[in-house]
């Protein structure tokens, strides 16, 4: 039976001033993707199939794995795989600022504070979460074109499709992001709304969920397994 790991890209540039900058690995990014590479390569998967989205950060995660990892070839790319834009969700479905924020602050849904703002974190990473909590919760109740609905079945089309080109005995490694993961994993776990919220909220930078693909559908094992940054590894973890 086909197994499929799903990597969450390491940790981006934290309090970037834009979208772009906050797209580049920062250093604990890096030694986050190796890693999950080295862990990767003691389950051993199977003559893989490795894929990624066109992000920076996503790419840069997949060649740094499969570097680590001794992975044959070089990763795919596939815009399906790519994280929803933050900050026009925000735009479009946050409302007024959090407490402590002024008005108008654009902020990312990787990074908990506003872009380019590190010091508005400070007593206020509660109060941002909860407006990008609501964003998606809003965005997920849209039914319009664009909405929730496209972005979450374009990255199902992209798991199946992946699944239904794996043969017996061949597995595959994806690298993607926190939303895509908890589109994917909420789908298959028939959550609502808020379960998916939860998902995304708690999506460890590089951590990885495992699915199995076989006869009867797409199955998850595994969600979020970030044993690799346990014990002496504790101080890589991060969700932002």
């Amino acid at each position: 039976m086909p197994v499929i790991h799903l990597v969450r890209h390491g940790q981006a540039t934290f309090g970037a001033d834009t979208a772009e900058g906050y797209d580049v690995l920062s250093d604990l990014g890096r030694r986050q993707a190796e890693v999950a590479g080295a862990e990767l390569a003691r389950r051993a998967p199977r003559d893989p199939v490795v894929v990624c989205g066109t992000l920076a950060r996503q790419r840069d995660t997949a060649e740094i794995i499969v570097r680590t990892a001794g992975l044959p070839g070089a990763p795919r790319s596939d815009p399906r795989w790519n994280e929803y834009d933050h900050i026009d969700l925000v735009g479009r479905y946050g409302g007024s600022a959090p407490q402590g924020l002024p008005a108008g602050t654009s902020t990312d849904a990787s990074t908990d504070v506003p872009a380019g703002s590190r010091a508005a974190s400070r007593g206020g990473s509660r109060g941002v979460q909860a407006v990008l909590d609501r964003a998606l919760e809003a965005w997920m109740a849209d039914t319009g074109e664009g909405g929730w609905q496209r972005f979450a079945s374009g990255a199902v089309g992209a798991l199946r499709e992946l699944a239904a080109g794996l043969g017996p005995g061949r597995d595959a490694v994806v690298v993607t992001s926190g939303g895509v993961l908890a589109a994917l994993c909420g789908g298959l776990l028939s959550a609502p709304p808020a379960g998916v919220v939860a998902l995304n909220r708690v999506a460890v930078n590089a951590a990885i969920t495992t699915l199995a693909a076989g006869s009867s559908g797409i199955s998850l094992l595994t969600f979020n397994d970030h044993a690799h940054f346990t014990g002496d590894r504790r101080a890589l973890l991060t969700y932002r």
